[in-house]
């Protein structure tokens, strides 16, 4: 079989859970959304309703205008035009918080929405193969190198409530300096068990 536990998957740190909250207190930092997250991954717990990054804050819905200058200037698009159509192509969030809370998982019965788990290839391979598992359909998702893990791991997942994994973006890779061998993997919280289920079942990479 598969290594059996989701929670045991990543080779260093804890899986983040992610938890829209409401009704609490308004609190800020300057700190990034990914650099948040990999603090979580360290074992903090954290909570805030605005962060650093300009681009985490329009994709997590805060009152934030969209990127189009921020992406124009970053040199990573050959015209305005295209730094335009990729802060257009930006998920964001629709579900309504007050704060969000990052954690490290230990209890898979917790309560959170999204699960972030940075994973080798191999591994997230197996996430993939595990809730195949159930229905032989594969997974799809999307990714354009940018907001991989506010976007692309966190508001995707949420929104479309499906397994989403990202390659990464600069961004993140460059201020929250996770491995050059993790990928990011978001899992909302209605599939861990399927995943759970089907990884306790599958064959393993070498058996």
């Amino acid at each position: 079989m598969a290594q059996s536990n989701i929670l045991e998957l990543m080779d260093t740190g804890y899986p983040v859970a992610i938890r829209f909250v409401q009704d609490t207190a308004s609190s800020q930092t300057d700190m990034l959304f990914c650099e948040l997250v990999q603090s979580a991954r360290k074992g903090d717990k954290v909570i805030f309703s605005e962060q650093g990054c300009p681009v985490g804050a329009y994709v997590l819905s805060r009152d934030a205008p969209r990127p189009d200058d921020y992406y124009h200037r970053s040199g990573r698009y050959k015209d305005r035009a295209s730094a335009v159509e990729a802060a257009i192509s930006l998920p964001r969030l629709v579900k309504q918080f007050s704060s969000i809370q990052l954690f490290p998982l230990i209890k898979s019965y917790d309560r959170y929405d999204i699960l972030l788990l940075f994973l080798s290839p191999n591994k997230a391979m197996q996430i993939i193969q595990a809730l195949s598992y159930h229905t032989g359909l594969p997974s799809e998702f999307r990714t354009g190198g940018t907001a991989s893990i506010c976007g692309d791991c966190t508001a995707a997942a949420e929104n479309n409530h499906q397994l989403c994994i990202s390659l990464g973006c600069k961004g993140s890779r460059k201020h929250s300096k996770y491995g050059d061998n993790e990928v990011i993997v978001g899992i909302p919280k209605k599939l861990v068990i399927p995943i759970q289920k089907g990884l306790d079942t599958i064959p393993g990479v070498f058996y």
